[in-house]
């Protein structure tokens, strides 16, 4: 371990036990020389003794910084490792960070820059627009065309102690690990990884504008999306520049309601707009708070959205694409038994679970939505309760998956903000039979002959002398397996006379050997030794002697 997170270890080790965590750690992590150590080494009294333990583990990674606000409200989507009351504490997790200096925020724009900000920009604004636990954002002008542009610039230093937070957090996660074993649900070291992926991708603002840029082109001449332009020539590793919008706050209701936005309109294309950078484009926000959504000034009766903040995106592989969509509509039908199917054909649960009982428990999680009013159903919360199913049949839930079903609650729940009336069920059903129906019908067929046409089309001349190759190969191995079953049979036949003799020589000797002892039948024992010794000379010499055929 690095000196820097032998450092930071001593802190983090202060915060937890000052907030009594060690109390509500599982025996398997407590040994006796945990406990030796606690009584030996730190003497850090519990002071939140009648405060459960959720809250104690948000309000210490709230005093922990923003490494560990972040790890938690990662965690807070996991509600197939923690306790709902666990997962709900961390959820309300804040991240609210003070600005860092405006002199060093210039300082660190111009070394990305490689030259003054005043080269290139007029107008910058020391006073940042906002300020977050990883980055900062500063206005300004582009001189070269007088458009407005907001400057995003990591935060000094924040790489070493972020680094210095995941080294710590990966060893512990593999000291649980071997504690717990390796079959262990809460997979520690996993959960570890996938945050560590999470965040460093975060810390890279030249591959945030690479998403940004890619999710504008996904939706160019949108009418229910809009992603401000990046200017990726001035983009660097640790500063990015953008187009400046002027919208309104998601959350504001009360100014969308001012300017007449329809908001069902609006409710809905967040629907359309998850089905559709989930299925069509697979290439999907994963971070869609509130706090990077903003809603058009212009045209507030067909209303569009803006999206910022592309660092955290998700993928999916085809067949989890393909599984998934079949869920919903299983869902959406009422097939629980295709559900369950689903989840052992996509390798979600061991081929070895009971599927009856498993259909039995996903369908008493969602037969009850099915009987209240369409506004009173979450589809994202029974997403939650087939999560918490999860710790039954040890379900593997796969990370994108996890980031999946935390952007579907994020959009529903705007949604349901928007447009408390909003039925999730009946916009996205539509959605998915047609893209099913683009999937596995004879139009998905003909569009994917049309797209590999051209490759076979250059391919096709070659057609001829590959398939007189392979027959004349086929041949060639046809002739060589029939040499081989020749020396088979003749193996077989050698072997089988071999020890025909063998066996019979072994009768012989064994008679010559009883009849020795009668004094009237010493010439029949003589002929029947002599016979046996014979026999067994001539089986031993016959035997095959090469085994490869």
């Amino acid at each position: 371990m690095t000196l820097a997170s032998l450092r930071r270890g001593y802190q983090v080790i202060r915060t937890l036990l000052h907030y009594g965590l060690d109390d509500v750690l599982p025996p398997a992590l407590t040994p006796w020389y945990f406990k030796l150590a606690r009584i030996s080494l730190f003497w850090i009294r519990n002071r939140h003794k009648h405060t459960c333990g959720g809250e104690r583990l948000k309000l210490a990674m709230q005093e922990l910084g923003p490494v560990y606000i972040k790890f938690g409200q990662m965690l807070s989507t996991r509600r197939d490792l923690l306790s709902d009351e666990w997962a709900e504490q961390l959820a309300m997790l804040q991240d609210r960070v003070p600005p860092f200096d405006s002199a060093q925020a210039r300082t660190a724009i111009e070394a990305e820059l490689g030259c003054a900000i005043d080269s290139l920009f007029d107008d910058f604004n020391d006073t940042p627009l906002a300020s977050a636990s990883i980055s900062q954002v500063h206005t300004a002008t582009l001189k070269s065309n007088g458009q407005p542009v907001v400057l995003k610039v990591l935060r000094p230093n924040v790489e070493a102690g972020i680094n210095a937070d995941l080294e710590l957090m990966l060893q512990v996660a593999g000291w649980a690990e071997r504690l717990l074993g390796s079959g262990n649900r809460l997979r520690p070291l996993e959960v570890v990884q996938d945050y560590q992926n999470t965040i460093l991708g975060e810390l890279n603002l030249k591959l945030e504008a690479l998403n940004a840029t890619k999710l504008r082109n996904n939706f160019q001449g949108s009418d229910a999306l809009y992603i401000p332009y990046v200017y990726e020539e001035l983009c660097h590793r640790r500063l990015m520049v953008m187009e400046r919008i002027d919208g309104i706050p998601i959350a504001d209701i009360e100014a969308l309601n001012a300017q007449g936005t329809n908001l069902k309109l609006l409710a809905e294309r967040g629907v359309e707009l998850f089905f559709t950078q989930v299925f069509r484009d697979n290439f999907f926000h994963a971070d869609m708070h509130p706090g990077n959504i903003f809603v058009s000034r212009e045209h507030p009766e067909n209303p569009f959205y803006i999206g910022l903040d592309c660092g955290i995106m998700g993928t999916l592989t085809e067949e989890d694409k393909r599984y998934l969509a079949e869920n919903f509509l299983a869902f959406f039908n009422r097939d629980y038994h295709r559900i369950a199917q689903l989840y052992v054909e996509s390798g979600w649960v061991s081929s070895n679970t009971d599927i009856l009982a498993f259909e039995q428990a996903i369908k008493q999680v969602c037969e009850p939505m099915f009987n209240k009013p369409l506004n009173e159903i979450s589809f994202g919360h029974v997403l939650l309760e087939l999560f918490r199913t999860a710790r039954r049949f040890d379900i593997v839930v796969q990370p994108q998956l996890v980031l999946l079903e935390k952007t579907l609650l994020y959009i529903e729940g705007l949604g349901r903000q928007l447009y408390p009336q909003l039925d999730l069920w009946q916009t996205a059903k539509p959605f998915l039979e047609r893209w099913m129906a683009d999937q596995v019908g004879p139009k998905a067929m003909f569009k994917k002959v049309q797209t590999n046409l051209p490759f076979w089309s250059d391919k096709l001349p070659e057609f001829p002398e590959l398939i007189y190759d392979n027959l004349k190969l086929g041949r060639k191995l046809l002739g060589t397996q029939q040499q081989m079953l020749d020396r088979y049979l003749k193996y077989q036949q050698k072997a089988h006379k071999s020890n025909f003799l063998l066996i019979s020589s072994a009768v012989l000797l064994i008679c010559g050997t009883i009849l020795f002892a009668q004094t009237d039948t010493l010439w029949v024992s003589s002929v029947c030794l002599g016979s046996g010794a014979l026999t067994w000379i001539a089986g031993w010499r016959s035997r095959p002697k090469n085994r490869k055929f």
